[in-house]
């Protein structure tokens, strides 16, 4: 029997929109991990095959016992993506430790594996967003979620594993299809669109940096479809590994990513600016832009769509339609 493409929080935002890709490239064998818990993550079920699931828990032991079926390649999308969560030892033990085990596991099988990292390790940029590894040492993350990140790749560079068989991403802001479930961690786009249906206008933060004006921070916002793009690069490339910044190199600011939701329905923008919370002002990324040098330079050419035409399709192609079947 051929083997099976494991993959990882398949059920997540990015991890529905890979599944269906991969479905797309031909292949059906795959072995989705994930942990429903109640949440409404089981919808991302519909449009993928698949071999089988397994709770993250379960299929850990059966890593652990050696008794998985023969495994071509492993993304490894699965962790606690929310930079609010406040329990260090769960983030230690589900985003830290848990991929340890299977990247060591990988390893030692020289299996290709791939992981998500996230731009939330760079810290508030102002030690720049190289993603080159004798620069990793000295970011310093802004809250544990990014820790938890940091310090995987800490330890997969010491291990050696980024120069074997593992290629990790750090993802910047992404945005797309299939992130309902996230709730408060849902993109900016989906949270505007609804804001928009709903009352009319956008509410962002204000800024409490001198050199920003309200609305005018920046991010690096990608949308899923280049972040899957990148991630299938990889995984038809697998002699490749390193880490990679996964962004376009583009820093926008928020009311460009408003004005965009509001020019893809078809409205004249109206935001307006709100207190940020306290417990994130300290915590809060004025810019973020990856620096695409190395990712380029390991073979990806691909353009990234602009802002403007990444949020005009996920608003047209998904949430509109996606809205008038409510």
């Amino acid at each position: 029997m051929s083997p099976v493409i494991i993959v990882t929080g398949a059920l997540g935002f990015i991890g529905a929109n890979l599944t269906r890709a991969l479905n797309a490239q031909g292949a059906e064998r795959l072995l989705l991990v994930d942990h429903l818990n109640g949440s409404e993550k089981w919808k991302n079920f519909t449009g993928i095959d698949f071999e089988d699931y397994l709770d993250r828990q379960i299929f850990l032991q059966l890593l652990e016992a050696d008794r998985l079926p023969k495994v071509e390649g492993i993304f490894h999308l699965g962790a606690c993506s929310s930079t609010t969560e406040r329990d260090s030892q769960f983030l230690m033990e589900n985003n830290y430790r848990y991929t340890k085990r299977l990247a060591l596991w990988a390893a030692e099988r020289k299996i290709p594996m791939l992981l998500a990292s996230s731009a939330a390790t760079y810290g508030d940029g102002g030690l720049g967003y190289s993603d080159r590894l004798e620069f990793l040492p000295q970011y310093k993350p802004l809250n544990m979620y990014g820790m938890s990140k940091h310090l995987l790749d800490r330890w997969a560079v010491r291990a050696g594993l980024y120069r074997e068989n593992l290629v990790g991403l750090k993802f910047f802001n992404v945005y797309g299809p299939h992130e309902e479930h996230k709730g408060s961690m849902r993109s900016m786009v989906l949270k505007a669109f609804e804001q928009i249906k709903q009352r009319g206008y956008v509410e962002l933060f204000k800024s409490y940096h001198p050199q920003y004006a309200d609305g005018q921070q920046l991010r690096d916002f990608i949308y899923v479809e280049d972040a899957v793009k990148v991630m299938l690069y990889f995984w038809q490339h697998p002699q490749k590994c390193g880490l990679y910044n996964c962004g376009t190199g583009q820093p926008r600011s928020w009311n460009d990513l408003a004005t965009a939701v509001f020019r893809a329905l078809g409205k004249e923008p109206d935001i307006r600016y709100i207190e940020m919370p306290s417990q994130l002002q300290g915590k809060y990324q004025y810019y973020t832009c990856a620096q695409m040098d190395k990712l380029r330079a390991a073979g990806y050419q691909e353009p990234m769509l602009s802002l403007e035409e990444g949020v005009r399709r996920y608003v047209q192609d998904y949430l509109l339609p996606q809205s008038a079947q409510v």
